[in-house]
Order: C-alpha cells, then sequence, then structure tokens
C-alpha cells in the first residue's frame, strides 16, 4: 500500500461525508488506484463495497456514502483505472480505455486485498453501478464465499438501439490495432446538456451538483471511449447472455433497473435477473439511468430496497453495544 494521501474535491453542494480517508494502492504495473472510506458513527454492521460507473468518481458518491454510513454501514469506493483520482492509461487522459475487463477486476481484488480486508469490517456486499455492476455479474463466480450480497443499479447489461452496430465496429478497430482510438465521445457541459435533456438524472439540484463537480475539478472525467474500452466491455456483456455461466451465477443478486432509462438496454437486464437462480428483480418506473443521483422518490425506494436486501446478512447493531458519547 502507498502512503501518500489523495485529495478529494468537495463542493458546497457536495461536502465530503463525515469520517472520509483514503489512499492509494498500486497495481502490478506500478499505475495507482485511489480509494475512500467512509466510517459510521458507532458500530459498523459491515462493508458496502460501492463500485462506480464509467466516468464517476468518488465525489460523485459523497451523498451516498453519507446515506450508507447513517445505517450504520462502513463504505469503501474507488475509481477504476483511467478514470477519477486514479492513473490513467493513456498520454490522453481524456480517453478512458481499458483493452480487457479482467483489468477492472484485477482492481477490483487490489483494493479488496489490500483495503478491504485489513482495513474494513466485514461481512461485505457491493453495490454497484452501470460499469460496476457489469463487472460484479461478470466476476460473480471468483466473489463467491468473499460477498454476501451483490445489488446492481442499472446494470450496463445491454445497449440500446444500435448497440449492436457500435460493437462491431469497435471489434473491427480493436483487431486492426487501432484499440486506443477514440470511438464515442462523452458530453457533460454546454448548453445541449441540460436537466430536460441530459439521460442520468431528472433531479436539478442533483444534476447542478454533478456538473460543478466537473467544472470544479476537470480532470477526474475524461470525453471520449475508446474502441478497446467498448470492445472489452461488449465482450462482458456477451458473455452474461450465456446459459451455462448464468448458471454458475450463485450470490444472491438484486437487480433495480430505471424505467426511463437510455443508456443501457432495461430488457437485457431484466432478462438476466429471471434467467438467474440467485436473481431478484425491481424496476423503478420514470426513474432516469443514475438511480442514486435521481430524485428522492426514485432514490428512496432504491435504498429501502437495498437495505432490505442485505438486512438478513449485516443486521444493525444492537444499540446496547453502542458506548455513550464521552463527558465534554
Amino acid at each position: 500500500m502507498m502512503d501518500d494521501r489523495p485529495t478529494f474535491f468537495d463542493t458546497p453542494g457536495n461536502p465530503a461525508p463525515d469520517r472520509l480517508s483514503g489512499g492509494y494502492v498500486a497495481t502490478p504495473n506500478g499505475r495507482r488506484l485511489r480509494y475512500a472510506i467512509a466510517r459510521p458513527k458507532g458500530p459498523s454492521r459491515g462493508t458496502v463495497l460501492l463500485l462506480p460507473g464509467r466516468n464517476e468518481c468518488a465525489e460523485k458518491y459523497f451523498e451516498t456514502m453519507g446515506d450508507l454510513t447513517a445505517r450504520a454501514f462502513t463504505v469503501l469506493t474507488f475509481d477504476w483505472r483511467g478514470q477519477g483520482g486514479s492513473d490513467r492509461l493513456l498520454k490522453n487522459p481524456q480517453k478512458g480505455h481499458v483493452s480487457r475487463l479482467d483489468h477492472y477486476y484485477a482492481d477490483f481484488e487490489i483494493i479488496f486485498r489490500n483495503v478491504a480486508l485489513p482495513d474494513c469490517p466485514g461481512p461485505y456486499v457491493i453495490l454497484a453501478h452501470s460499469l460496476g455492476a457489469l463487472v460484479a455479474l461478470r466476476y460473480m463466480p471468483r466473489l463467491a464465499n468473499r460477498i454476501e450480497r451483490i445489488v446492481c443499479s442499472a446494470p450496463l447489461i445491454g445497449l440500446p438501439a444500435r448497440g449492436s452496430a457500435i460493437g462491431m465496429v469497435a471489434a473491427a478497430m480493436r483487431w486492426t490495432g487501432m484499440g486506443r482510438l477514440s470511438l464515442r465521445r462523452l458530453k457533460r457541459l454546454g448548453p445541449d446538456w441540460n436537466i430536460a435533456t441530459n439521460p442520468l438524472t431528472s433531479d436539478p439540484a442533483r444534476f447542478r451538483r454533478n456538473r460543478a463537480m466537473v467544472e470544479t475539478a476537470p480532470h477526474l472525467s475524461v470525453n471520449a471511449l475508446t474502441a478497446g474500452w467498448l470492445h472489452a466491455a461488449f465482450r462482458a456483456m456477451r458473455r452474461l447472455e450465456n446459459a451455462d455461466f448464468i448458471a454458475g451465477l450463485h450470490v444472491p443478486t438484486l437487480i433495480v433497473t430505471a424505467g426511463a432509462d437510455r443508456v443501457v438496454d432495461t430488457a437485457a437486464a431484466e432478462r438476466l435477473a429471471w434467467r438467474m437462480r440467485s436473481g431478484h428483480l425491481l424496476s423503478i418506473p420514470h426513474a432516469r439511468h443514475e438511480l442514486l443521483q435521481e430524485r428522492d422518490e426514485f432514490r428512496a425506494p432504491f435504498l429501502a430496497a437495498f437495505e432490505g436486501f442485505v438486512e438478513s446478512c449485516m443486521p444493525m447493531p444492537d444499540k446496547s453495544s453502542v458506548l455513550p458519547e464521552p463527558a465534554v
């Protein structure tokens, strides 16, 4: 583990949670992964491993970390390689890139072994959004006997509309040596990106908060995806269509879909939930893709579903075990 401490970028509308700490760990090839831990005020009922989505960072989940610590969870999150406060893989830091999804699973393993096991109390559950959910589902067989529950928010199981065409273009570029070229650009600022047009959230305050975060710390974001990244994601998504692979998914899993999702294929996620022996499904009508960044009327049911799904393996601490506050 590395000793240098990271900087977290909070804003007036996005304060850091209480008792936040963090650091870096190094991958075998020397890349740094930034992580953050938020701890509850009293005894912990266990640790939530929060796996973010594509082009996300720890700061985006400050509010969620505060919600979970208020429920007596310890929360550990980190930035995937190539995004957020973790080291980039290409000379151009604005390109999001990996050549294989295995690299993301390797990130999880490094964080789990070097941070979660020594520093965060068990048991462990995963709360994963979009890309993070794809990683958790694709590598679930390797998580058995370590992770008690998995909750997936709007998982990246498929892309709507022209997804198959994009996948073929990405594959052709990847196999002809052009995997590091940008294939899809991301837009998070400008007049065309507003509360009405963005596909991520319908909550005006959280939309402004996330936009301010991009403006305050633009180096945490990427603005393009490479063909290699897309090819790696499509390969993982195809794996989740294989009946033999699905039969081996045994960790109890709750898949929560957003009814108005235009980013991922909701129907594909719902099919996977029904095909999994350990799968459960909840759909939140009218919600957009980022359920934890959505309006309270959508966000609150999601958090309640998460609580209900993990409560049996992570019961609330006995109040009698909570030590009184010291006298001042």
